[in-house]
């Protein structure tokens, strides 16, 4: 593909994606960070964890994207009594012919929403591993495929701690992005107020269909990353674990496990939609920053040193992000 052809394919992924935006807006007021996010959960193959208190939209907006595309798609309330077979298969006994079938679950879709997490057991979030990083599901000695696209959605509240359970650090990391959704600006909360008490809104509309969703991500596999990018990308992931290289001695005792290489490809990956949402064909260093603290917060394990200090993951990565230079 020359690069003509290229720019050509890159503006019209983006003008179908600005058809979805619009389609949001029709039912989500504000919220651009997270459908941003979104999109770009949805076009890396990659999974999405979204975090803050209920009201602000989280479901809302999820729901709103789903009716925008032409997937199959299945909404999965987390609960402290599911089972891992409420999620992916059980045996079924058939009394006509005394034999087990296997019954596939809700995990064979296109799109998941673990709508709160993080109130079933660490058995019941384990049960997505394979699933979100293999795209399949291996039961006793038959593997089972789930169908393109695949890509899980959860969400989660961090302030209420009865009857949760904290995600485990392997899963966390299958994540692509961690976004939290906060609350919106004076004007989009009247606005939404005015919306909802005159239900004004309108119907919305498929506008993507599976063979657009694989396309596009095929388009994103093309954007051009050149090497002081990669560099760049390195330089931040090697701060974290080599600080004092990069003048930041202050980081040696406050972060307890260092960012893995999987981080890079997240990264690269969002990068890279963040290019296509702004028509461009190639990555610049500002894509990475802007994408660096959703991507990289959850990957960091912060030490009892780093917690008394009341310091966040958030606060590590701005520090490493400010001291890191392009070159």
């Amino acid at each position: 593909m020359t690069q003509e052809q290229l720019q050509e394919e890159v503006i019209a992924s983006q003008e179908k994606i600005n058809l979805v935006i619009a389609e949001i807006h029709k039912k989500v007021i504000g919220q651009d960070n997270l459908i941003k996010s979104l999109l770009i959960w949805l076009l890396t193959k990659w999974h999405i964890l979204l975090e803050w208190v209920p009201g602000l939209a989280k479901t809302l907006t999820v729901d709103s994207l789903s009716k925008t595309l032409d997937l199959w798609f299945n909404r999965i309330q987390f609960t402290p009594d599911l089972l891992p077979s409420d999620l992916v298969w059980t045996e079924i006994f058939n009394t006509k012919t005394w034999e087990f079938s296997i019954k596939l679950w809700p995990v064979f879709n296109n799109f998941i929403l673990a709508d709160e997490i993080n109130r079933a057991p660490s058995k019941v979030q384990s049960a997505l591993l394979e699933a979100m990083a293999e795209k399949q599901i291996t039961i006793w000695n038959n593997t089972y495929k789930i169908e393109e696209p695949f890509i899980v959605l959860a969400t989660q509240n961090p302030v209420e701690q009865s009857g949760t359970y904290k995600l485990p650090e392997a899963q966390l990391d299958r994540f692509l992005l961690k976004t939290k959704v906060y609350y919106p600006s004076k004007e989009e909360e009247i606005e939404m107020y005015k919306k909802i008490s005159l239900n004004n809104f309108k119907k919305i509309n498929k506008v993507l269909n599976k063979k657009d969703i694989l396309e596009i991500q095929k388009i994103v596999g093309q954007i051009f990353v050149s090497d002081s990018i990669y560099k760049y990308v390195f330089d931040i992931i090697d701060a974290s674990r080599n600080p004092k290289n990069y003048n930041l001695e202050e980081l040696k005792d406050l972060i307890l496990y260092w960012i893995s290489p999987r981080w890079w490809l997240a990264l690269i990956s969002s990068a890279k939609v963040i290019a296509i949402l702004s028509g461009r064909t190639f990555v610049i260093p500002e894509d990475i920053k802007e994408i660096a603290k959703q991507s990289l917060s959850h990957r960091i394990v912060l030490s009892y040193e780093a917690i008394s200090k009341d310091l966040t993951t958030d606060d590590i990565v701005e520090k490493i992000i400010d001291s890191v230079e392009v070159v």
